[in-house]
C-alpha cells in the first residue's frame, strides 16, 4: 500500500520546490487528502489549543454527552445505528462575522486562542489555494477569488470530541461522508486515531502526526476543478480508549458565491458540474450529507444562474 502523503511546507521555499508542488499534485489528484508538516503554525500555540479544548470537554462537554447517551440507549444498542454520530461538538464562525463572543461557556483564554488559531489556518487556506491553481494552471488568485461571494468567504471551525464508545462496530463517530465545502484544515488528536479516507475502494487510516494540519478537498473544489481533483468520502470510527479531540476548520466560498468549473478546465463538450450558488448546495447538503455525492451535482444540472467574470486583479 502506498504510503499517505505528507508534506514539507519548508520545502516550498527550497531547491526542493518543484518535487513538493508535484508531491501536492499527486495528493489532491489522487487521494484529496494529504497531511502538513513544518507549517509556520507555532507548536506552542496548537499545544494550548489542545490543552485547552480537552480541558472544556471534560468541564463543559463530558456529562452532557453522558447524559445524551443514556437518555437514548445507545450504550446497549444491538444493530447498527444509522442515523446519529457517536460524538460532541460546538461550532465557531469566524467569517464573514465572528460568533466566538456568544458561544457559552468558553473561557476568555480560549476564546482568544482559538481566534488566534482562526487567524493562522485562514492566512494558510488561502496560500494552499494559491498552490493548487499554481498546479492547475489557474491565475494566482482565482479560487480566492472563485469564494469570494459580496462578503468574502465562510470559515468556520468545528470542534469536536470523540468518546470511548463500547460498541464502535455498531455506532461510528462520524458516518462517511464528503465535506460540502472548500478546503478543510483539520488538528486532530496525535494519539487516539480513528479518521479514515475511501481509496480504492478500501477504508484508509489517516496517520495522527504530532502538531500536524491535515488538509482534505471538499465538493467546491471539485467543481472549480471539473473533477481533476475530487473530493473524497471518509469517516470517524469511534474508539474503545481515549477521547479522540479533531478541530475541523473550513475554508468555504461565501454564501451568494456562484461555484461553477474554471473556464481554463473546460474543453469543449468537457463540462461535467454544474452551477450553483453555494448556499443552494448547503441546503441540498443539509438532508443528503451522509449520501453520494453524485445526485447533489446533478441536481443543479440545467439549473440557470447568472454569471459574473472572476477577476483575479
Amino acid at each position: 500500500m502506498e504510503n499517505f502523503p505528507v508534506i514539507n511546507f519548508e520545502k516550498l521555499s527550497g531547491e526542493e520546490r518543484k518535487a513538493t508542488m508535484e508531491k501536492i499534485k499527486d495528493a489532491c489528484e489522487n487521494w484529496g487528502f494529504f497531511e502538513l508538516v513544518n507549517h509556520g503554525i507555532p507548536y506552542d500555540l496548537m499545544d494550548t489549543v489542545e490543552r485547552l479544548t480537552k480541558d472544556h470537554y471534560k468541564k463543559c462537554l463530558e456529562q452532557r454527552f453522558k447524559e445524551m447517551v443514556a437518555n437514548k440507549g445507545l450504550e446497549g444498542v444491538q444493530t447498527e445505528v444509522k442515523d446519529m454520530d457517536w460524538e460532541s461538538s460546538f461550532f465557531l464562525r469566524h467569517l464573514p462575522e465572528s460568533n466566538i463572543s456568544k458561544i457559552p461557556d468558553l473561557s476568555d483564554e480560549y476564546r482568544m486562542v482559538m481566534k488566534e488559531f482562526a487567524l493562522k489556518l485562514e492566512k494558510m487556506a488561502e496560500e494552499l489555494l494559491d498552490l493548487l491553481c499554481e498546479n492547475l494552471g489557474l491565475e494566482k488568485g482565482y479560487l480566492k477569488k472563485a469564494f469570494y461571494g459580496s462578503r468574502g468567504p465562510t470559515f468556520g471551525t468545528k470542534v469536536a470530541n470523540y468518546p470511548p464508545c463500547p460498541k464502535p462496530d455498531l455506532v461510528k463517530g462520524l458516518r462517511a461522508h464528503t465535506d460540502a465545502g472548500g478546503i478543510i484544515l483539520l488538528f486532530q488528536d496525535d494519539k487516539v486515531c480513528g479518521l479514515q479516507l475511501l481509496k480504492d475502494g478500501k477504508w484508509i487510516d489517516v496517520p495522527p502526526m504530532r502538531h500536524s494540519i491535515v488538509i482534505n478537498l471538499g465538493d467546491q473544489l471539485e467543481v472549480i476543478s471539473n473533477g481533476k481533483y475530487k473530493s473524497v468520502e471518509h469517516r470517524v470510527i469511534a474508539q474503545t480508549n481515549g477521547t479522540r479531540m479533531s478541530i475541523a476548520s473550513f475554508y468555504n466560498p461565501g454564501s451568494d458565491a456562484v461555484i461553477y468549473p474554471a473556464p481554463a478546465l473546460v474543453d469543449q463538450n468537457n463540462e461535467v458540474y454544474p452551477k450553483f450558488v453555494f448556499e443552494e448546495y448547503m441546503k441540498l447538503y443539509a438532508g443528503l450529507k451522509f449520501q453520494a455525492k453524485e445526485p447533489r451535482f446533478e441536481a443543479f444540472k440545467g439549473s440557470n444562474v447568472h454569471l459574473g467574470p472572476i477577476s483575479t486583479a
